[in-house]
């Protein structure tokens, strides 16, 4: 918990606590929040929730560039039962595995799993889900709707839901957006204790509940809430979550810069120099944390919230200009200022950064190097805003990003721009609004206000408005109640997302007590089944590893994502799991040495580059590699050995101390954990 020097600065940091919320309640007043309610068709039903809405809710009318058949499918609001807010509702887009699964009587196919999917943002649709990842449709970049040969329906009833309240077609009043993430969870039992009234078998049926991104949140807190309830309305079977943001801001952004870097050094050439460079402020930070299997020397250290923390706080804080590197060459009139373009940079409308610099670029790359090697210092410029400091590097240094895009979701990914495939079009479309018995607004991929009136940086360390303390805050006391109610758990990532990067993912799982023990006790190394990446079980907890896959995996990679689900989510295959027997300790599959270390390297893969099309590829020579692959050897070992020899309590070192200090001087600051055990 970093408590070595937290009891002299007590003060302080409520000081620091009450500001930062008083900044943050100014914000609030000055935002006009939208009243939104469903729309009522012909045909809807008089009384509550109950069987006879399924007909009002089937889909039956004809969508507009679908052209083949597709599986009965059924849409529309359905209430949260929030006191006080009748228009609180949920909009939902179901598809049936099998023509009459999702309206089978109550008791009837009660072993036939069915699923939800949802989508982070905070505040995206989870019908971004649907028409571009795992759905039985997918929008193109020219607006036509082909069908996806690996949606997720195929193997369960499959509920793609907007939520919380107002996102998407979902609906809110005014003044009924969620408070926090608590809330949050509640308004899904209520909204699943109304679903079972309208589709009755699912009352009984294993229930799993899927998402991505930021639903890394949304998913901790709705199984909180559903294992709470006193005969709950669902039956939960297992959570799976992918490319989850599930610790502190800098737990599943900026801790795994050098992770990132390990794995696609073309993001900095291959530059051995600038690699050092960013290890080295990963240290200052305090963010090069030490997985080892079984974990040892107790839990991880508070992590430093990088909107705070730098070594100039007239940067940060208005007074002066903040270098020509990136999207930071802006002046920033007040602090509120350069946090809102923070987020800006990591909320991008397509999650894409294009604009690499204003004007002119400021420095070389021989320029940029005499100020920042061997300084021994944080840069004063972004802090700990590591990642963000990455992915400028790459844009105003190494080709082919230089010369357009950085996608944060798949780093081989340099289009410039980017083919689009975006649903805005359809679901805006009339025809489809009223087949869907949408309701009258304007649907939008990302809605601003998910947590009302609460839009910027928290006291629990949010840059979203979420007042809720993040989900790693409890993960033992989750995963063990999960245990005990026989819920499995899944985690999945990406190899090739930098934004919320693999070893966010494994920090949070070696922090965690499961099974009375912290962490995995081996390091994962199973091949995944047909070589797609890495299989990891042990005491009730699934990881996987996706090779060549971004944040988006069932985009990315459509029917590794299918087996995954058919197989280890809705299945049992035993692969990768950690077996005793007799005194020895054995893996199904066995474990793959070449795939024992931190990354899945992808130095010799194509970076691919052109406008809406792959028109080029960048590979770099067979001897930059080979000479990079010898030196990451070297680096990689001694980090380890450096590691190795730190107490958590050495985490925070002389230059951290006078780093803190420059803080505290400031008035601001914000301390995020990883993990409060």
């Amino acid at each position: 918990m970093g408590g070595v020097w937290l009891s002299r600065t007590t003060s302080v940091l409520r000081l620091a606590i009450a500001l930062t919320w008083a900044l943050t309640i100014y914000a609030q007043s000055s935002i006009t929040l939208p009243s939104t309610f469903p729309h009522n068709y012909t045909g809807i039903p008089s009384g509550g929730y109950g069987p006879d809405w399924q007909n009002y809710f089937e889909v039956t009318d004809t969508l507009p560039n679908v052209t083949k058949p597709i599986s009965r499918s059924f849409a529309g609001n359905i209430a949260v039962d929030r006191a006080g807010h009748p228009n609180d509702t949920l909009w939902f887009w179901a598809f049936e595995k099998e023509n009459g699964s999702l309206t089978a009587r109550a008791g009837e196919k009660e072993d036939e799993p069915w699923l939800v999917w949802l989508n982070g943002g905070p505040g995206s649709s989870s019908q971004l889900g649907l028409l571009t990842e795992n759905g039985p449709l997918r929008v193109q970049g020219d607006f036509s709707v082909t069908q996806n040969n690996f949606s997720w329906d195929k193997l369960a009833d499959a509920f793609w839901v907007d939520q919380p309240v107002g996102v998407g077609y979902s609906t809110s009043d005014a003044t009924g957006y969620v408070f926090d993430e608590d809330q949050l969870g509640q308004d899904f039992v209520g909204f699943l204790a109304n679903v079972v009234k309208v589709f009755p078998s699912l009352a009984t049926r294993p229930f799993y509940l899927t998402g991505e991104s930021y639903a890394g949140v949304f998913i901790p807190y709705i199984a909180k809430a559903i294992l709470s309830t006193p005969n709950p309305p669902v039956k939960l079977r297992k959570i799976a979550i992918g490319d989850g943001a599930m610790g502190s801001f800098p737990g599943y952004e900026e801790i795994s810069t050098v992770n990132t870097l390990e794995t696609w050094p073309q993001i900095i050439n291959f530059d051995q120099e600038v690699f050092q460079y960013f290890r080295e402020q990963t240290h200052l930070c305090g963010y090069d944390l030490n997985l080892t299997y079984p974990q040892t020397g107790g839990h991880f250290p508070s992590l430093l919230s990088p909107f705070h923390v730098t070594h100039n706080p007239q940067v940060v804080f208005g007074e002066g200009r903040v270098r020509g590197r990136g999207r930071f060459d802006l002046n920033f009139p007040s602090r509120s200022d350069f946090v809102s373009e923070i987020v800006k940079r990591i909320n991008h409308e397509d999650g894409r950064l294009k604009e690499k610099r204003q004007g002119q670029q400021k420095l070389t790359l021989d320029q940029w190097k005499r100020e920042h090697l061997s300084t021994g210092k944080l840069d004063p410029d972004y802090g700990c805003f590591l990642w963000e400091e990455m992915t400028d590097f790459a844009m105003n240094f190494t080709f082919p990003w230089s010369q357009g895009e950085f996608d944060p979701y798949d780093t081989p990914d340099a289009l410039s721009p980017e083919v689009p495939a975006d649903p805005t079009v359809f679901l805006n479309d009339p025809s489809t609004r009223a087949a869907l018995h949408a309701p009258n607004k304007t649907w939008v991929s990302s809605f601003r206000f998910p947590f009302g009136n609460s839009t910027g940086l928290t006291p629990a360390g949010s840059p979203w408005g979420d007042r809720s303390v993040e989900p790693a805050a409890f993960m033992s006391e989750l995963w063990t109640n999960a245990s005990k109610q026989n819920v499995g758990i899944v985690i999945y990532e990406g190899n090739s997302d930098s934004l919320v990067e693999h070893f966010s993912a494994e920090v949070v799982i070696q922090n965690t007590t499961f099974g009375g023990i912290q962490g995995f006790t081996r390091r994962p190394s199973t091949p995944f089944p047909g070589g797609e990446g890495i299989i990891h079980q042990e005491r009730n907890i699934t990881y996987v590893l996706f090779n060549k896959a971004g944040h988006f995996v069932p985009r990315s990679v459509p029917e590794a994502a299918f087996i995954f689900l058919k197989e280890f989510v809705l299945g049992n295959n035993s692969t990768g799991l950690v077996e005793e027997k007799g005194g020895s300790v054995t893996v199904v599959g066995g474990e793959d040495p070449t795939l024992s270390g931190a990354v899945l390297p992808a130095d010799t893969a194509a970076i691919f580059y052109g406008s809406l099309r792959t028109e080029s590829s960048s590979f770099a020579p067979t001897a930059t590699i080979a000479k990079w692959q010898s030196f990451i050897q070297t680096a990689t070992a001694t980090a380890k050995l450096d590691s190795d020899k730190q107490t958590n309590a050495a985490l925070v070192s002389d230059s951290m101390m006078g780093l803190w200090e420059c803080v505290l001087a400031t008035g601001f600051m914000t301390i995020m954990s990883v993990i409060y055990i």
